[in-house]
């Protein structure tokens, strides 16, 4: 006969099993969120820390808006140093998703304070920042090639698209895949991976069906795979206006509704109940501000999947 006590310990270990298995899996990413808008507030535009947890190896995921955005994160905490050494001495470099003022300003107006460092991009937008921001006449080029006298202070890493590369004094690796931005102009977007573990940061990017791209088609097939295997930590990705903003005006962005249209094709790839849960990190709403309430809205009404969508406030830390 069983004992009183056997059948406690057998009750115990059999109410604890899915509670175990219910437990989220522990965080591999810290991420500070430095800029998280798009549009015309230039103290809070798209530049994100991201590094391994519990370390201070931070690769800038664009660079929008810089100092502010440290500023804020010191005075809530994130960091117990100044502004100044989170940026020369933390940063470990910048990848930039594509060369237009709000997601480069704070890398430029910041340079002449930063530490040597690298910057990450695709050659397309490295030449951009090379022509038109360090090139000796807008802005001193603090970069190791270009025009001008190079001063450098930044060497530049041309990226080649879908090609794994190391991020430099980090543990982590980067690879790129091309976005549509108002084709044929190209955005960008990161796979950045630790160990087992990544996240995957996207640049401003539009839907396929507007942009007649195949470009977010291409890049869910490429990340399906690490979705299946609960490898990939989340996703950054803009939504700039809600669903009532026009095709012809969306300049290369999405709504909550081409979101999840793309989101159900990625569900395809990945099989729908794969995507319950999964964390979706809404970043670059553009004004004015009640737009973000209506995004907001928008997007928890459309969301059939059972994805998680976080929106990111500045200075605030997430782990992932």
């Amino acid at each position: 006969m069983m004992t009183f006590l056997t059948r406690f310990w057998i009750i115990l270990i059999l109410v604890s099993i899915p509670m175990v298995a219910q437990q989220e899996p522990k965080a591999a990413f810290q991420v500070v969120p430095l800029g998280v808008k798009g549009g015309t507030d230039e103290s809070n535009l798209s530049a994100y820390l991201v590094a391994p947890i519990g370390t201070k190896d931070y690769i800038c995921l664009d660079a929008g808006t810089l100092h502010v955005g440290i500023e804020k994160a010191v005075a809530n905490a994130i960091f117990t140093v100044s502004a100044n050494e989170v940026l020369r001495k933390y940063i470990k470099g910048y990848c930039i998703s594509h060369a237009h003022l709000d997601h480069v300003s704070g890398l430029i107006i910041n340079s002449p304070a930063d530490s040597s460092k690298t910057i990450y991009a695709t050659k397309k937008c490295m030449e951009m920042m090379e022509n038109h921001y360090f090139n000796g006449q807008t802005w001193a080029n603090f970069g190791d090639e270009g025009l001008g006298f190079p001063l450098k202070k930044y060497h530049f890493q041309t990226l080649t698209l879908g090609e794994q590369t190391k991020i430099t004094n980090t543990t982590m690796t980067v690879k790129s895949f091309a976005l549509s931005h108002v084709n044929p102009f190209e955005s960008t977007a990161f796979l950045v991976q630790n160990g087992t573990n990544s996240v995957l940061y996207l640049g401003d990017t539009g839907p396929d069906v507007v942009e007649k791209s195949d470009k977010l088609g291409l890049l869910w097939n490429a990340i399906a795979p690490l979705i299946a295997q609960k490898s990939l930590r989340a996703i950054f990705i803009e939504v700039s206006f809600p669903n009532e903003q026009p095709d012809s005006f969306l300049f290369g962005h999405l709504t909550p509704h081409y979101l999840m249209q793309e989101l159900h094709l990625l569900a395809k790839l990945t099989g729908n109940t794969t995507l319950k849960g999964f964390k979706i990190i809404v970043t670059h709403m553009k004004p004015p501000a009640k737009n973000s309430q209506i995004i907001k809205k928008q997007l928890q009404e459309l969301n059939d999947l059972g994805v998680v969508f976080l929106f990111p406030e500045q200075g605030v830390r997430l782990e992932l």
